[in-house]
Parts: C-alpha cells; structure tokens; sequence
C-alpha cells in the first residue's frame, strides 16, 4: 500500500504501519478492518470500546455480510448495502466481489447499478471521487491537488448523459464511474488507491431531475457547444498536469460526444472509451465464440448491427478488422455488414445518418430487387429476410425490438443463428433469451449485456452467457499499467478480444459457454492484460523491455483483498 495523506502510513511488504488510530482509523475505508483487529492491534490503535469484543477474520466477515445481503429483498437494496460497505471497510467490499463474483457482479454492476444512478440523490453519504462542476471550472486544479490523489494513476470519467439504456442522469451518473472504478481493483487487481472516479456535472436536461429538490447536482441546463468543448479541456489539460501518465477512461457520454472526445483526445493522453472499444472487444470475442460453435468462420457471417451509436460503430469497426485478417478485402468484410440507426438500414439517402455513420452506409445498389415491407425505411425484419442475416447484435437499447417474426426468419436461414441483445439494464434488452429460445426450436447462440438465468430447453440447461464489458477493461486497464502504455493502440483492443476469445470453453466443447464463468473473472483479466501489455510492447506505446518483464511486473502489482497486520506509527 503506498503513501496516504488521509491516512499517514507506511507499508512494508505485508505491513501497514499507519498513524491514525481510534475512531479515525476505524472511519477510513481504505484502513478499516472491523472486528478483524486482533487484540494486539486494539491495544496499539486504541480500539478497545470501539469494537465489539468478537475477533473475526476476513472470511467470518464475507460469510456475515452474504447473510445480510441474502436477507435483502430487493436489488437496489442490496446495492445500497455494498456501497455503504465500500464507503466503511475497501478491503471486504472487494473480498467479497472476488469471492462471490457471479452473485454480486450484477448487484455492483449492471443491472443494478442502473437504478442507483437513478436514485443516487437518495442514496449519497460519503465522499467517492470528484463531482466537478461546470459553476467550479475555475476550482478544477485545486480539486485535483489535494494530496490524497497522488497516487492515483487511472481515472474513469462521465458526464452522466447516457447512463446505460436510462439516457441523462445528470450527477446521479457518478454511480458508474464508481462502478467501473470498484471492478478495475476488484476483477483487474488494480490497488484501489491508483483509482479515481469523476463526474462532469455539466447540468442535465432531464427535467424530473431540474425540479426535484433533492437532486444533489447542479440544476441546470446542460451546457453544450464551445461552452462544454472549453470545459472538457480544460479539465483534461488540468489532469495532464496533475498526472503526466494516467489511464483516462471515457464512460456514459452521450454517441456523438464519446466519438468526438475518445478521436480529440487518443493521440494526446492514454485513454478509451469503454463503451465504444471495450463493447467492442467484448462482442467481438464473443462472436469469435459463437462462429466457432457454428462451425461457420467469421468472414461468410452476415452480420446486422442494430443501433449505431458509438458502441455499435465500434463493433463495427473490430468486426471489419478481424474479418480482415481472416482473408477478406474492406469492401467484402463492409458488404457483410448491415448497420441501423433508428429510421432503419442505413442506407444513401436515408434519414438522421450523422457524420459517425457514413462508413457504415449502403449503397441503393445494394437493395435493388429486394422485396419490402413498405414505407420510406428498411426495416429489420427486410435486411433479415432478404439478405440472410446470421448473426444479429444489439446496442438500440430498444426493449423487444427482436421481435418473433425477425428472430423466426434468422432461424429459417441458419441453423445457428447468433443473436446477441446487449443493451442494459435488463429492462432495454432487444429481446429475452427464454424468447429467443423458444422462438427458435432452442437453435439460437445467446449473449446478453445483463445476466440472465440458464433457460430451460428441452429438459436441459442452457447457460446465457453475458457478454459484459467487465470481460474486457479491468483487464485492459491492467495491462496498460503494468506495461506503462503512454497510448491505447486499436492492436491493443483486438489483442484484448483475442484473449478473451481464446478462453472460451466453446473452443473445446461446441455446445459449452461462449464465454468464461464470471466466477473466473479475476483470471480472464490477467490473461485480458498479458495480451493487451505484450501488444503494447510490440506497438512501441509501452515502457516495458520484454515479455518476462511484463509477467513479472504484472505478478509484483496485483493487490489482493487481504488483511495484514498494523503497527502504529508515533
């Protein structure tokens, strides 16, 4: 553990020696043990009273909080309760991710943490990271100077207007970034105090939001234009200055900012956008996946993207890449791909095509002859039954617009059809995987953005596998530290779907997952980061002299959620 100036201390390999003691010790996250304060450290900290008498460890306290939490009849109730945790005692709360990952993953995480942006107002009690408001642009480098923030060395940002499927959350965003942040340390080993998470609060144009009187956020419009382009500046010049080397991340911006900022910014700072790259990493790896079940390559899949935002342009993207490299021309891997946004096909001509999508854009040409359902548009259910989709992906954050009788027609064409809803909460997801079964004789291959329970298919258990981007950024933001990349390369993303990819137990068996338990999270991140450290090396981005360096630096930097004895500091 390294220097805190909240919690003066010093550790010595598997000593923490701290100066803070009594009821200051026991209100730090970071220090707090609880009742696994043994006796003599009750002595030395001048715990005595302040406990209960009960000397536990770290386990009797994971057993005691699952407890808890299966007492708890609701979702939002249980995630309450682990963020409370996590503000009282770091070292459980991430203990208990570790142990009991597929179980509270989705408490944490999606889908839950959904309704906790929504009613984040309600729930904030303690200090997480850093609210930086539009009113305070002036305040930004004094915000970022406090000497508790000098080790940090990764920092995941949004400005709260597209949480998940949920669109402007204003400051209740923050709720993400904190998430995101509590499973890079949690799944990706990375030492909490290194993370930092960071809300813009530029307004919202929420109106609920605008007139609720207990909305914590700044009440306004948001600001947008050259007003929100000088902000965003300068707050990233702010942490150029504070920190020459930090990890950014991008998270939530709404599609057209998240393109805008992730292609200003790449080239000048160490940054992604999970919701474009690590999307994109995921989907990718886990339609690798799925063809390989299939039996039918990549590169002679006909693939429909619905939903044309930033996730889905950057689906787009890696999909081109890979099928490039599997022996296909731009133009041939470009005419196995059919992109919507939400008029239709993107097509020539077509209506509310922005700048973003013209690559992804068809020719006319394409569509001479087909039969249509009629009107200015080309829908789904068009693409599906004239050009024979075969695997069909998700990101319009658009509830049941997977309907039968596109999903019916897939399955007339293909033996397997690959049909991936994936937009979040569970509450946005394009079409349920019991649907998606039932519609197609259980043939379809299913991955979902949110967890999802097996489904029943004649008498056997089907395992749904969720294709979420914690597969893919705890481990990227790993492997960009431990190798020291001064830049996150599109090779690096590619190699981070390509080790997620090679981990699928449908590789050996083609009727077993797409993807790895979530239990086995922890260990899909450090095989995530050797392929993203190695590529970074290989791209000259990373500092690193060779691959042996990079495992042993990677072994030497994992914080494991563990209790360690304390000495006091005098």
């Amino acid at each position: 553990m390294s220097q805190e100036s909240a919690a003066p201390q010093q550790a010595i390999q598997n000593l923490i020696r701290a100066r803070l003691h009594g009821v200051d010790l026991l209100l730090n996250p970071r220090l707090n043990k609880g009742t696994a304060f043994t006796e003599e450290e009750r002595d030395a900290f001048a715990l005595h009273g302040l406990l209960p008498p009960h000397i536990g460890t770290l386990e009797d306290q994971r057993a005691r909080r699952m407890r808890v939490l299966a007492g708890l009849d609701t979702a939002f109730g249980k995630y309450t309760n682990m963020r409370d945790l996590q503000d009282n005692n770091e070292t459980l709360f991430y203990s208990l991710i570790a142990e009991h990952t597929e179980e509270l993953l989705p408490v944490v995480y999606t889908p839950a943490v959904g309704e906790g942006c929504q009613r984040f107002s309600e729930i904030w009690r303690k200090p997480r990271g850093l609210f930086i408001s539009y009113p305070d642009r002036s305040r930004i480098e004094q915000m970022l100077s406090n000497s508790r923030y000098d080790d940090v060395r990764c920092i995941v940002v949004s400005d709260g207007e597209r949480i998940l499927g949920l669109g402007d959350q204003g400051a209740g965003g923050m709720g993400i970034p904190i998430g995101k942040m509590a499973l890079y340390t949690a799944l990706g080993g990375i030492p909490p105090e290194h993370c930092l998470p960071i809300l813009l609060d530029v307004g919202t144009d929420n109106e609920a939001l605008l007139h609720d009187p207990i909305y914590i956020g700044w009440q306004n419009h948001r600001v947008r234009g050259q007003e929100y382009d000088d902000f965003v500046e300068a707050f990233v010049s702010a942490v150029e200055r504070r920190w020459p080397h930090i990890l950014l991340q991008w998270e939530d911006f709404a599609g057209t900012n998240a393109a805008i900022l992730l292609e200003r910014y790449r080239d000048r700072l160490c940054t992604f956008n999970d919701d474009i790259q690590g999307t994109a990493a995921v989907t990718t790896a886990t339609l690798l996946a799925a063809v390989n079940a299939t039996g039918v390559p990549l590169k002679e899949q006909t693939i429909a993207l619905f939903g044309s935002g930033g996730a889905g342009i950057g689906i787009a993207n890696l999909l081109l890449s890979s099928m490039k490299e599997e022996g296909l021309t731009e133009a041939q891997a470009r005419s196995r791909i059919y992109a919507f946004n939400r008029y239709g096909l993107l097509i020539e001509g077509g209506r509310g095509i922005h700048d973003g999508q013209q690559a992804l854009v068809r020719a006319r040409a394409d569509v001479e002859g087909w039969k249509l359902t009629g009107g200015e548009d080309i829908s789904l259910l068009d693409v599906v039954r004239n050009a024979g989709v075969t695997a069909l992906v998700g990101t319009s954050a658009q509830a049941g617009a997977f309907t039968e009788d596109i999903v019916r027609a897939m399955a007339s064409h293909t033996p397997r059809p690959i049909i991936f809803p994936l937009s979040n909460p569970t509450s946005c997801a394009e079409a349920t995987p019991t649907d998606l079964l039932h519609w197609t004789d259980g043939r379809a291959i299913v991955g979902t953005g949110s967890p999802f329970t097996p489904v029943e298919v004649n008498g056997k258990l089907i395992p749904i596998a969720q294709t979420n981007n914690s597969y893919i950024f705890p481990g990227l933001a790993l492997g960009i530290l431990v190798s020291r990349a001064t830049r996150v390369t599109d090779a690096m993303i590619m190699a981070a779907a390509k080790a997620l990819a090679q981990l699928s137990p449908a590789r050996e068996d083609k009727n077993g997952r797409l993807l790895p338990p979530i239990a086995q999270s922890r260990n899909v991140s450090k095989a995530v980061a050797e392929a993203v450290g190695r590529q970074a090396i290989a791209d000259g981005v990373g500092a690193l002299a060779d691959e042996k360096t990079l495992n042993d630096q990677l072994r030497d930097y994992v914080w494991e959620p563990v209790y360690v004895p304390y000495e006091r500091l005098l």
